[in-house]
């Protein structure tokens, strides 16, 4: 009676092709969390741009929600961004 090893060793094909694979998983896991980030990051500028207008100005939002105002310049100008793609997507959606 013989005991077979439950370790067989891999082939090198074998050993490349399961790096490959958990390459390829750990880019895919990095991809969806960066579509998670900017997704956030879109949302958060929305809220920050809300709070410009609520709190009157930069300056003073930048002290509300103790943030810096530079940061809170980064966050205006994306939400501005957001919008001016949001407005080019409904102008080519409502062309005949």
């Amino acid at each position: 009676m013989t005991v077979q090893s439950s370790d067989r060793t891999l082939s090198r094909k074998q050993k490349l092709q399961e790096k490959q694979r958990r390459q390829l998983s750990v880019v895919d896991t990095v991809d969806k969390a960066e579509g998670k980030v900017r997704k956030a990051e879109a949302e958060l500028a929305v809220a920050v741009a809300e709070a410009v207008q609520v709190f009157g100005d930069e300056q003073s939002a930048s002290e509300g929600l103790d943030m810096p105002v530079e940061a809170i310049r980064r966050f205006v100008g994306m939400a501005q961004d957001e919008a001016a793609g949001a407005d080019d997507v409904t102008e080519a959606v409502a062309k005949p």
